[in-house]
């Protein structure tokens, strides 16, 4: 069935696929970072992660699965109880410590069922620093609930000493009251032309995320896809170029497509082996496109200012 003109969804052709395939990475022993350096990793996270290289990661960014019953293409994962919830997170994330540098910061996602568990087990080995919420507007209501229009990302570090850069993710907003001085020039604000605009400090609520759907090209069929621009926050506020950033459930190639992008250097692991594709076409197209939607001119704009046609 051909899509509609303005889905813009990626998808993969039997052909793509079986090129795709041969660049995915499948390891067994330990092995040296050059060997997995800006590579998809395809296979089951717990086993790999044992392989990595030590202290290699300066940035780390996990989206788990959250504690929901939830279909992953051919894997699904099941709702448990709350403290087996926090067993299965203790069961990999005690295993990460050993793949960070001392500086290295980490966030994981969350959402308000799995959020308090992630809180209990990354406070054992990290520094928690923040969490920040970003407002996520997309599904259906609930007839008999508050309809879920958040997830949360908790902002841990290492250690005391991290990098955390504030001027990379200034947001541009509309100007509301555009006060002068007494000359009459603007105060903290300037005009072009498409308005009347300031920098301003990011917060640690985000209500400028658009989630990937089916007319934004960076759309694809994962399930619980996070945006280019969600994680270019993240990379550009806490690390620098050149550094390293590893996702250990990468889905469908976001962290490292970001990252590209954003010229670091990147290692993800993904056990769906259609997803790991998808994030390998989805690399390769990043080799003639740079742009990050909601991302121009070095500044984040707010949700829906500036078309993506236009940045």
């Amino acid at each position: 069935m051909s899509k509609a003109p303005r889905n813009k969804t990626l998808t993969l052709t039997a052909t793509e696929k079986k090129q795709l395939k041969k660049g995915l990475l499948h390891i067994n022993k330990k092995v040296a970072l050059s060997t997995i350096l800006n590579k998809t990793i395809q296979q089951d996270m717990l086993q790999a992660l044992d392989y990595l290289p030590d202290a290699f990661v300066d940035l780390l960014f996990v989206d788990p699965p959250y504690n929901l019953s939830k279909k992953f293409n051919k894997t699904s994962f099941k709702e448990m109880e709350s403290e087996a919830y926090e067993l299965w997170l203790d069961e990999w994330l005690s295993k990460i410590p050993r793949i960070l540098k001392p500086h290295a910061s980490i966030y994981i996602c969350g959402d308000w069922k799995s959020s308090a568990a992630i809180y209990n087990v990354a406070r054992k080995y990290f520094h928690i620093q923040n969490r920040i919420t970003f407002e996520r507007e997309k599904g259906r209501g609930a007839k008999s609930n508050w309809k879920n229009a958040s997830e949360d990302i908790w902002f841990c570090t290492m250690s005391k000493d991290y990098y955390f850069n504030v001027e990379a993710v200034k947001m541009k907003r509309k100007v509301l009251a555009p006060y002068t001085d007494t000359k009459g020039k603007p105060k903290d604000w300037t005009k072009d032309k498409k308005g009347k605009f300031r920098l301003t400090f990011p917060s640690n609520l985000w209500t400028d995320i658009s989630i990937p759907f089916w007319s934004m090209p960076e759309n694809t069929d994962h399930p619980t896809q996070k945006p280019e621009k969600l994680v270019a926050k993240i990379i550009l506020a806490s690390s620098q170029e050149g550094d390293v950033i590893f996702d250990p459930f990468l889905g469908s190639g976001t962290t490292s497509v970001t990252a590209k992008k954003l010229n670091r250097k990147f290692v993800g692991i993904e056990l769906d082996e259609d997803f790991a594709c998808i994030a390998e076409k989805r690399l390769q197209m990043a080799e003639n496109d740079k742009r990050i939607q909601g991302y121009v001119d070095g500044v984040f704009w707010e949700r829906n200012t500036v078309p993506f046609e236009e940045e």
